[in-house]
């Protein structure tokens, strides 16, 4: 079977300087600044002005090609300014690429931002028959999918009011429902989601879940790695415009957190010295150099271990585990930790610290932290079958039958 989409060579550029605001006036008070040498008047402050800058072109998508099959659900991962809603708004239809081709097929239905497709001074029940009509439904067929929708967005008090006067919670509720339940070949979904509170985020990444059993297709931008890896097979990473790597979602969003850096970092200044983890076996150790020059006797080492989707897995302190570390005063060492047996499934982690006197004042925070990989662990701590969460627990069974 072909897949449903298909993208050879796709590109995009825009060319830096040039006017195109969206409305004549402004694009005319744009023009006559820059006949004056003066800078861009619809510029936000702190924004760089590119308009001196005309003729430079700027490469959102260059040479991106891939494939989706019916009923994969493909992650689309990236840094801010990767080319992601690019690649959403050509598939979409929203903009035309420069170059390279696209073969879709099905009916797409998108949501790229707050409100996508729903016209404002309509209400709520008309912009669902509105977007039924512009996916090429009939009204008999989008009456049946009318109460479904919305007490799925939560808008039933609300659905004959227009929806300029939704807030943004709402807007994003009633277009999610509309998109995912009128009955979409291809459910293109960008970070909107991110606007919903989290009950709601969960029952759209479970109706996304849905959508594709049922045979259909599902594109999702996030910049939660969470909510990817729970319903996403496959997937791209996009950096600069181009894929930097394909494949399953595991190994992207290992990619994504920086999978195969050093575990060791080092200081040239202040109280930190060196940092080091390190996984031996089942264990975890971790060595930390420090230098002291106020008269502490009690240096207190915190840190906390995450997960690849930066879920803190658990953390402590000597407070905490009541150990005494009385030191010399104004003294130079080194505090070593020795974790046993954390089980950990095999991935990417990251440990924060904090260094102070356990009492007032922190010396030393790095939220940045450092990243240390599990692997080839024994087959007492690995899950023979799908592994949950990144913590394998020690559990007793008992089974018995009379």
């Amino acid at each position: 079977m072909p897949p449903v989409i298909s993208v050879e060579n796709l590109s995009k550029s825009y060319r830096l300087g040039q006017i195109g605001t969206g409305t004549f006036t402004h694009d005319l008070a744009v023009w006559w600044a820059k006949m004056r040498g003066k800078p861009n008047p619809l510029l936000k402050i702190g924004d760089a002005d590119h308009g001196n800058r005309d003729g430079e072109e700027l490469w959102a998508l260059k040479d991106v090609s891939f494939t989706v099959e019916q009923g994969e659900v493909l992650g689309i991962i990236g840094r801010n300014g990767a080319g992601k809603s690019t690649l959403l708004k050509i598939l979409s239809r929203v903009t035309a690429p420069t170059s390279g081709k696209i073969k879709v097929k099905g009916r797409i239905a998108s949501l790229l931002e707050v409100g996508t497709g729903f016209h404002p001074e309509l209400t709520g029940r008309e912009n669902i028959y509105l977007n039924g009509a512009i996916l090429g439904m009939s009204k008999q067929e989008v009456a049946r999918k009318f109460d479904e929708i919305v007490d799925f967005a939560e808008v039933e008090k609300f659905i004959d009011t227009p929806v300029k006067r939704y807030s943004s919670g709402m807007y994003v509720r009633l277009a999610f429902a509309v998109a995912a339940h009128l009955e979409p070949e291809i459910l293109v979904v960008d970070e909107v989601l991110a606007v919903g509170d989290a009950e709601f985020q969960k029952k759209c990444l479970g109706k996304m879940g849905d959508v594709a059993h049922e045979g259909r297709t599902v594109l999702f931008v996030s910049h939660n790695m969470g909510a990817v890896a729970q319903i996403c097979q496959n997937g791209l990473f996009l950096e600069a415009g181009r894929i930097k790597l394909k494949g399953t979602i595991d190994n992207l969003v290992l990619e994504y957190f920086g999978h195969g850096t050093h575990n060791y970092k080092q200081f040239s200044d202040g109280p930190v010295k060196e940092i080091f983890v390190e996984q031996r076996g089942i264990d975890i150790y971790v060595m930390f150099k420090y230098n002291l020059v106020s008269n502490i006797t009690k240096p207190c080492l915190g840190f906390q271990v995450s997960d690849s989707f930066g879920s803190v897995l658990f953390g402590t302190n000597p407070k905490v585990d009541l150990v005494d570390n009385t030191l010399p005063p104004h003294s130079k060492g080194e505090i070593k930790v020795h974790i046993t047996q954390p089980k950990l499934l095999n991935g990417t982690y990251r440990m924060r610290f904090w260094f102070g006197d356990g009492c007032i004042d922190d010396f030393f925070i790095d939220k940045e932290g450092v990243l240390f990989d599990v692997v080839n662990m024994t087959s007492a701590v690995q899950r023979p079958i799908d592994k949950v969460g990144a913590i394998y627990p020690q559990c007793e069974w008992d089974f018995s039958a009379e």
